[in-house]
C-alpha cells in the first residue's frame, strides 16, 4: 500500500503541472487579445472634421487591434467648461482638433495623461492648435500658424543627413498647392517604419512646411521635399516624427488634409498604414502589426477603399 501511495503522488503532481501550463498561456493569450483603447478628440477644426473623424475611426478599427471612442467638443464659440474627456480611461488619444481652448481641468488632465505614459497621435491641423499652451507645444513638438514665430522655437527640417534646427526669425506654418509628393523613410529601424519602403509616393495632400516649436526629444521618421515649384519652402520637411514627453510617446503626422468634398489623402495606403502603426507605437511602444506587402511605389500612389463623406 505504501508503494502505491508513492506512485499516486507524482501522478497528481504531473496533472497539476499540466493544468498550470494549459491555463497560464490561455490567460496570457486573453490579455494579448485585449484591444488598445483609443479616444479621438474632435468637434472643432479649420478642416472638415465631420469627414475626417469617422474615417480615422474606420482606419483604426480596420487594423483589428483598436477599440475606438470619440469625444466631440461643443461648437466653436460655445461654453467649453464642461468639456472634460476621460483621457485616463484610454491608452492613446488621437487629436483631430483645432479650435477653442480647453478648460483648465482638461488641460491638466491631458498633460498628466501624457506625462505618466499615455500615448498621443497628432494629425495634420491638430498641430495648429493652442499656440499659447506651453506644454501642448512640447507634446506636439512642432506646430504652425496661429501666431507662432521664433519665440515658439526653431524651424526644424532635414539637412546633411540629419535634423537641422534653424533659429532664424519668421512665422511658423505654410504650405504650397496640394500635390502628390514622395515621402522618404529616414528611420528604417524604428518600429513604425520597419518594413516601410525607403521612398513612396503619397496621394494629393497639403505638404506642411516651416513648422517650428520646442522640438524636444524629437525623432524624424520621414521627410518630403517641399518643392519651390509648388510654392513650398525648398526644404526637406518633417512629415512623420515622434516626440517623448515624460513617460508618454507621441506620433505626429502632418499628412491628412480633408475638406467637405475631398478625402483623397486619407485613402493613401501610406497614410493609412503609418497611422495604424504610429497609433499602436504611441500606445504600447511596440508595433506588432506586419508591414503590408503592398505599398505605394516611388512613382505610383496606392489608394485603398473609398470612404463615405458627409
Amino acid at each position: 500500500m505504501k508503494q502505491n501511495h508513492l506512485k499516486i503522488k507524482p501522478l497528481v503532481f504531473l496533472i497539476s503541472t499540466l493544468l498550470i501550463i494549459v491555463c497560464v498561456p490561455q490567460s496570457s493569450m486573453a490579455k494579448k487579445r485585449e484591444r488598445i483603447k483609443v479616444l479621438i478628440v474632435t468637434g472643432q477644426n479649420n478642416h472638415y472634421w465631420k469627414n475626417s473623424t469617422p474615417i480615422f475611426r474606420e482606419i483604426l478599427e480596420d487594423a483589428g487591434i483598436f477599440s475606438v471612442d470619440v469625444s466631440t467638443s461643443p461648437e466653436k464659440g460655445k461654453d467649453m467648461s464642461a468639456f472634460n474627456p476621460k483621457f485616463s480611461s484610454y491608452d492613446v488619444v488621437v487629436l483631430d482638433y483645432n479650435g477653442d481652448s480647453w478648460n483648465a481641468q482638461a488641460k491638466t488632465e491631458f498633460e498628466n495623461f501624457v506625462r505618466y505614459g499615455g500615448g498621443v497621435v497628432v494629425i495634420h491641423a491638430a498641430d495648429n492648435a493652442f499656440p499659447e499652451w506651453k506644454e501642448y507645444n512640447k507634446i506636439i513638438g512642432l506646430g504652425g500658424w496661429e501666431g507662432r514665430d521664433e519665440k515658439s522655437g526653431p524651424y526644424v527640417y532635414w539637412k546633411n543627413d540629419g535634423a537641422f534646427y534653424d533659429y532664424s526669425p519668421g512665422n511658423a506654418g505654410s504650405h504650397g498647392i496640394q500635390w502628390e509628393y514622395p515621402v522618404k523613410n529616414r528611420a528604417p529601424e524604428h518600429p513604425i517604419m520597419r518594413g516601410v519602403p525607403m521612398v513612396w509616393l503619397h496621394a494629393q495632400d497639403e505638404l506642411y512646411d516651416r513648422l517650428r516649436g520646442p522640438a524636444e526629444n524629437m525623432e524624424i521618421l520621414a521627410t518630403a521635399y517641399s518643392d519651390k515649384d509648388t510654392n513650398g519652402s525648398g526644404r526637406e520637411e518633417p512629415i512623420l516624427f515622434t516626440v517623448k514627453y515624460g513617460k508618454g510617446r507621441i506620433f505626429h503626422t502632418v499628412m491628412g488634409h480633408v475638406d467637405q468634398e475631398m478625402v483623397t489623402s486619407l485613402q493613401c495606403a501610406g497614410f493609412v498604414y503609418t497611422l495604424q502603426r504610429g497609433t499602436e507605437w504611441a500606445a504600447t511602444g511596440k508595433v506588432r502589426q506586419s508591414a503590408p506587402t503592398k505599398w505605394p511605389t516611388k512613382t505610383e500612389t496606392l489608394m485603398l477603399k473609398q470612404y463615405n463623406i458627409h
